[in-house]
């Protein structure tokens, strides 16, 4: 029987979620599988894999075949790495210990490297979110220079028509006992 390993459509409209599965070729997309062996979830930054490591180099072994995205995603786990290693151990390249020993450096290097790109987009994020603020800032330094002017001629205005209406009720007191 031909194997195939393939992701199975799960989630929402326009929010897709995948499980990672064995399946016969003849099978279609969401139906019958052999076994689960992971999800995929490409809606998060970076896309987050949950990958049974064994079952999946049993499967490979085996001479299942990955469809394009499985095969990248089994890439970057390092589940055909190990493969690479193991076949080196059974021409008898190096030992067991050795091919163990090189993934282990491997998968190290690679997460150091993940460590450094999530420290990297955090900075990144932190510069924007300054630039933000700064920006905000000005804006609402301005904002507040309009209406301190705003104010400022209002007040005027204010004063300058209480000046005008003082002199007129003062002569208009005068008038009053006058007549009286």
């Amino acid at each position: 029987m031909a194997t195939k390993i393939r992701l199975q459509r799960h989630g929402r409209k326009s929010y897709a979620f995948y499980s990672i599965v064995i399946a016969d070729v003849r099978a279609p997309r969401d139906g019958k599988f052999i076994e689960k062996i992971g999800t995929y979830n490409p809606n998060t930054d970076p896309a987050t894999v949950d990958l049974n490591f064994d079952r999946a180099m049993y499967w490979v072994q085996c001479g299942a075949q990955p469809t394009d995205t499985v095969r990248n995603i089994l890439s970057k786990e390092g589940v055909y790495m190990m493969k690479h290693l193991l076949g080196g151990v059974k021409k008898g390249a190096f030992n067991e210990a050795e091919a163990q020993a090189k993934f282990e450096a491997w998968k190290n290097n690679k997460q150091s490297g993940l460590e450094a790109l999530k420290a990297k987009n955090e900075e990144a994020k932190k510069a924007e979110e300054k630039a933000r603020l700064e920006a905000e800032k000005k804006i609402n330094e301005e904002i507040a220079k309009k209406v301190a002017e705003k104010k400022a001629a209002e007040a005027a205005a204010k004063a300058e028509a209480e000046a005008t209406a003082a002199p007129a009720e003062e002569a208009a007191p005068a008038e009053t006992p006058a007549e009286a």
